[in-house]
């Protein structure tokens, strides 16, 4: 790599790399950055800080459930403990994709309140093949769903012993490919899906990260092969056609929910701490799709929410946090 390549790759603090606004200068657009990220919901402050800035703050982090968007996402919950009508009904106002949400704004990890939630699905969710499924008419488990959810009961840390299954299920799904598709075991599908493979990837990660050691060194050998596949297709390119998988994939929807996009990616391969040159041509993309310092957020996935956290067409922190963090992770 050359030391124009460097420059290019690595922002200095939290500066857009490779920018400056008219008439200010690098330091003039650090700060002007900095206190707009600063400026947004508690959750973004909390992770500026620790992401950008080095400066982990539980006390801060303790404030998420109590003030902004973590506040109204336990508002919003049933008294039986559930959100929505239930596990997985409806997107995106069910206890899954709630319990996600409030995991993605970084919610300190021990609060009852998810806790008890999590518990609440693991005693009542269970199907004949071992793991969880979306409903009762499916008849089976999602391995995608099954990701998700060791993702966030991981995270909110949900007894081992009770995730054993949800581990067993997952390598039964684990295809020759590399990756994992929920469609596997319900058509027989051969080719594993990005956007499964992607979930489950985020959920081994977590139950890695918070210590448990059941199947461990299998689930290791899954990450790795699991990368690999996401790999060999650069994350959004066809390994026959070398075409774009779906233009999606290149939308920067936040929250991804169980959608593939290429910023959630390499986000992941940012926490994993497995950058490869593969992925140099998505992360120019992300690049160039920087506005003035800021990535806008586009259009959503439909489907019903709890409420808006920021408007579509316009400069999205989640965005802009998530990409610098990339940006900065990838030097």
């Amino acid at each position: 790599m050359t030391a124009a390549d460097r420059t290019e790759r690595e922002p200095a603090g939290i500066a857009l790399p490779g920018t400056s606004p008219a008439g200010g200068g690098k330091d003039a657009l650090e700060t002007g950055l900095r206190a707009w990220l600063l400026g947004g919901d508690v959750s973004i402050q909390y992770q500026v800080r620790r992401d950008l800035l080095d400066e982990d703050d539980p006390l801060l982090r303790a404030r998420i459930a109590n003030q902004g968007w973590g506040a109204r996402f336990l508002a919003c919950r049933n008294p039986d403990g559930s959100w929505g009508r239930g596990f997985y009904q409806p997107k995106w106002t069910s206890s899954h994709y709630t319990l996600l949400d409030l995991k993605t704004l970084g919610i300190a990890p021990d609060h009852p309140v998810p806790r008890e939630s999590v518990n609440r699905i693991l005693a009542a969710q269970w199907f004949a093949d071992g793991g969880i499924g979306p409903a009762r008419s499916i008849g089976v488990s999602d391995v995608c769903v099954n990701g998700m959810f060791l993702n966030y009961a991981s995270y909110f840390g949900a007894p081992e012993a009770s995730l054993r299954r949800i581990v067993d299920f997952i390598l039964a799904q684990w295809m020759e490919d590399g990756g994992f598709n929920c469609w596997r075991n319900r058509s027989g599908a051969r080719h594993s899906s990005m956007d499964s493979t992607l979930s489950v990837l985020e959920g081994l990660h977590e139950y890695a990260a918070n210590g448990y050691g059941y199947r461990r060194e299998e689930l290791e050998r899954a990450s790795a092969a699991g990368r690999e596949f996401l790999l060999r297709h650069r994350l959004f390119r066809s390994e026959r056609s070398g075409e774009v998988i779906r233009d999606d994939m290149l939308r920067l929807c936040f929250p991804p929910r169980w959608k593939f996009n290429i910023l959630r990616a390499l986000d992941y391969f940012r926490s994993a701490a497995a950058w490869d040159d593969r992925m140099t041509e998505a992360l120019a993309i992300v690049r160039s799709k920087c506005r003035e310092g800021r990535w806008l957020l586009p259009a959503p996935h439909p489907g019903q929410v709890h409420f808006v956290m920021e408007q579509p067409g316009a400069p999205s922190r989640w965005n802009t946090l998530i990409a610098l963090r990339v940006l900065r992770a990838c030097r």
